[in-house]
């Protein structure tokens, strides 16, 4: 299921992270399913674990997943947890520009600058 590439320069709780977000997204992953323990997973694939535990962390942190105590760790009963993050960030990025004295056409206007014109094809 996962892989992890020791030559690859990202590090493996990342490629970790990733692949399991994406095993969700592309819903391989269903919520409530239960993730290997982390001492399994690190097993399986030939790390310390300490850093699955991190992966882990990292995806509890973005509602990704949820530890349930002696029961384990399990997908996330909600709806996609990088759309919620995406929200989150929305959220966190009204209120900056809130509390900056700008406003709603600023804030538009600042996020467009940010991604690339779509390139038409002529």
């Amino acid at each position: 299921m996962l892989l992890v590439d020791p030559r690859s320069p990202v590090p493996p709780f990342e490629q970790i992270r990733v692949q399991i977000l994406q095993l969700i997204q592309d819903g391989s992953m269903a919520p409530e399913n239960r993730l290997p323990t982390v001492r399994k997973l690190a097993a399986d694939l030939g790390l310390a674990p300490n850093t699955v535990a991190r992966a882990y962390r990292e995806l509890e942190l973005n509602g990704a997943i949820e530890t349930r105590g002696r029961h384990g760790t399990f997908v996330a009963a909600h709806d996609d947890p990088v759309h919620q993050q995406a929200q989150k960030v929305a959220r966190e990025f009204a209120h900056q520009i809130r509390a900056l004295g700008l406003g709603r056409d600023d804030a538009l206007a600042l996020v467009n600058e940010q991604f690339p014109a779509p390139v038409t094809g002529r």
